[in-house]
């Protein structure tokens, strides 16, 4: 297969595109109308069967996504940011219909104050919507990881929607070479949407409407979207067996790097795991024995794999490109919790905060992880939650709080 050097929004909308979808309802946003505008443009031209339709705001438009899934079509959609929040209240909906669609994030920080660049709190403030979430670090991973979206998605043991992110700026406007699959392999590992999910097709529709329940029988509802959740994990492994067999690609819902002998794990997720894995590279080549755990599936909640990949270790530090004001770094205590009653679990578990608005975390940063994390193995002590900041950075703030009167110099 040939590469094509193309931007992560790029790759997202051929994703779309190879996985052959009926309906696209859009609406703008940064960093993520790169998207729509090439779907909006290949509808137009004949390149896609779809129909693409502009709605008036984020809320209708995954309003009219969870609709048309509804009646069987095969949906796409993206956002990013504010606009994931203005869509908010659907995304409970939508996945309380059962119904299974993409919706593409593309990270970006939320206000106020606000930033163009990415974290995660977007993203992350979803997690408890019943939208399963893949997280992609780089651009062939977000064709891929779309068309196993969709191949997740619409399995009957599943049947939820599913939300595939990527970074603003550091992945959606970045070239990267990208081996789009061949549409043949797509028809086999993806094929036409069969829905099961509501027993009927648009050509022969049905009247629905969502009724008020006692507490039981929403107790009932709610745990069902949970288990279909928890079937993901098969239904992932599964994808990815067959995905590896017709395209080459293996894509788990953890990834270790250099982990075989570490000692000391890096946790990390998206883009900025690329950072990570040079940061490892270079404490390799200084004697230190570390790895990079990079989580792509953070709902439903990949405990065994992560276990599995921390047992035995020194000590781990979660890189946290969020931040929950009066808590601290999110995936910190979801970690956290999915070890709390292993045996070999690390001695030492440590939460660093970074990346925060898309601020770069330098080498120096890495290697304050690395050394920190080490010490704190050798003690048996926990450290943090710590947020990664350089001198230079803060004497900048201190200089501009100065500049407008709140400091004396």
């Amino acid at each position: 297969m040939n590469a094509d050097m193309m931007t992560g929004n790029l790759a997202a909308a051929w994703g779309a595109r190879l996985a052959d979808v009926d309906y696209v309802p859009a609406f703008p946003i940064t960093p993520q109308t790169e998207i729509v505008e090439a779907l909006s443009v290949w509808c137009g031209n004949g390149s896609l069967n779809a129909r693409f339709v502009t709605l008036d705001s984020e809320h209708s438009m995954m309003t009219a996504a969870g609709a048309a899934a509804a009646t069987g079509a095969r949906v796409f959609t993206a956002t990013s940011s504010q606009g994931l929040l203005h869509a908010f209240e659907v995304l409970y909906t939508i996945a309380g219909w059962r119904v299974p669609l993409v919706l593409v994030n593309v990270s970006r920080a939320l206000a106020s104050p606000i930033t163009l660049e990415p974290d995660h709190n977007d993203v992350l403030a979803a997690r408890d919507s019943g939208f399963l979430q893949i997280h992609a670090e780089t651009c062939q991973e977000v064709v891929d990881s779309i068309l196993m979206a969709y191949r997740i998605a619409e399995d009957p043991r599943v049947c939820l929607p599913v939300m595939v992110n990527l970074d603003g700026f550091y992945l959606s406007f970045t070239r990267e070479p990208v081996s789009l699959p061949d549409p043949k392999m797509v028809q086999a590992f993806l094929p036409p949407f069969r829905p099961t999910h509501l027993g009927f097709k648009a050509s022969a529709p049905h009247a629905l409407g969502t009724a008020v329940f006692g507490g039981a029988t929403y107790s009932y509802f709610r745990h069902q979207i949970h288990l279909a959740s928890m079937n993901a994990l098969q239904v992932h492994e599964e994808a990815s067996v067959e995905f590896e067999r017709l395209c080459g690609r293996r894509y788990d819902v953890v990834e270790g790097y250099r982990l075989d002998d570490a000692e000391d794990v890096l946790i990390m997720t998206n883009a900025f795991a690329s950072k990570g894995k040079g940061a490892v590279d270079a404490a390799r080549a200084e004697g230190r024995r570390v790895g990079l755990l990079r989580l792509r599936m953070i709902r439903p909640w990949p405990a065994d794999a992560i276990r599995q990949a921390l047992q035995g270790r020194r000590a781990v530090a979660v890189l946290d490109q969020n931040l929950s004001p009066g808590q601290g770094g999110i995936l910190f205590q979801e970690v956290a919790a999915c070890l709390y009653h292993e045996a070999l679990r690390p001695r030492a578990l440590c939460s660093f905060i970074g990346g925060l608005g898309g601020k770069n975390i330098s080498e120096g940063e890495f290697r304050a992880i690395f050394e920190q994390t080490a010490e704190a193995g050798i003690n048996g002590q926990g450290i943090g939650p710590i947020l990664l900041y350089t001198e230079a950075e803060h004497r900048e703030m201190v200089q501009l709080q100065v500049l407008a009167g709140g400091l004396k110099s």
